[in-house]
């Protein structure tokens, strides 16, 4: 138990608020706008949506700063803008949940036809077709990180067969150089992987033309992860189905071509959002900050070559 209170910024009354009950932190509230309003010194700041411009005065002015903790698991953003000896802490293990329930409906929707027959219901048309279901499937997972790993849990009761894939093999998880060999034995892949220069443009045209004819593509990472113009063209041939929750641009202009794209299922970057992920969000927070409290490096600090 730490003998002094960790001193932290908040930026919000709901942070205030959500953290105040801890007896082990002291909040400090703070205008963004307004200096009078900073502590002369903290440990740490809790970031809700800002960005980094937005909270870089504070970060300047205030001294002792050891890490801005986020309430996303997406920290793209956030690459290379903080100043050197401060760490950025996600909140990973907050919204992988609820993120991969999205990546395996939509992976279940658009091969179980779901749409096509919304489509149909709207029309009071009765027409029946054959889908093709997950058993046995070989889905490609890309990604092995909190989201991965969920997403895996959840297909696992499908009768599907199943292949992680991250930048290096380790037991039971393939290497992103084994794609070439992966990806035409691949009935779908969903994308869980972070955006990084690494990963930007990933899903290109020559990895989505290695893919058999019906397969379909999930993105529940970041939109520009894919290359929206080769995915528009397989989609364009019917060659491949997507789903998609998130876009590049984002939010996707109502003129884009990718709305009316034949075999596409889009969402607004939705996959998080459900009942208590808040709540999640917060506990995580929490736990971090606690662990920094103990003298400890917080377990979510962002590597940047996670992939």
């Amino acid at each position: 138990m730490p003998t002094e209170a960790l001193r932290i910024v908040v930026v919000s009354p709901e942070g205030r608020d959500r953290l105040s009950a801890e007896e082990w932190l002291d909040v400090v509230l703070v205008d963004l706008d307004d200096p009078s309003t900073y502590p002369e010194s903290a440990r740490a700041v809790v970031s809700e949506s800002e960005s980094p411009a937005d909270i870089g005065r504070l970060l300047a002015e205030v001294a002792g700063i050891e890490v801005v903790q986020v309430l996303s698991a997406g920290v793209e953003s956030w690459d290379g803008a903080l100043p050197s000896g401060i760490s950025l802490v996600n909140a990973r293990g907050a919204h992988g949940g609820s993120t991969a329930e999205w990546a395996v409906s939509a992976l279940l929707a658009v091969r179980r036809e779901i749409p096509v027959f919304v489509r149909q219901q709207e029309r009071h048309e009765w027409a029946e077709l054959r889908s093709s279901g997950l058993q046995g499937a070989h889905i490609l997972i890309l990604g092995a990180g909190d989201l991965g790993e969920q997403t895996r849990r959840r297909l696992e009761g499908f009768g599907c067969e199943i292949t992680t894939v991250a930048r290096t093999a380790r037991d039971g998880i393939r290497a992103v150089t084994e794609l070439p060999e992966l990806l035409p034995t691949a009935d779908g892949v969903i994308v869980v992987i972070p955006l990084t220069a690494r990963t930007r443009g990933l899903v290109d045209a020559a990895f989505l033309a290695a893919l058999p004819d019906g397969a379909v593509v999930v993105n529940a990472a970041r939109g520009p992860v894919v290359d929206t113009d080769a995915l528009l063209g397989e989609l364009a041939s019917g060659r491949l189905r997507a789903a998609l929750d998130v876009t590049d641009p984002e939010p996707l202009p109502a003129d884009h071509p990718l709305w009316d794209a034949p075999g596409v299922l889009i969402t607004p970057h939705v996959g998080g959002h459900t009942d208590g992920s808040g709540d999640r969000a917060w506990a995580v927070v929490v736990q971090q900050l606690r662990q920094l409290a103990d003298g400890d490096r917080p377990s979510n600090t962002v590597e940047h070559d996670d992939f």
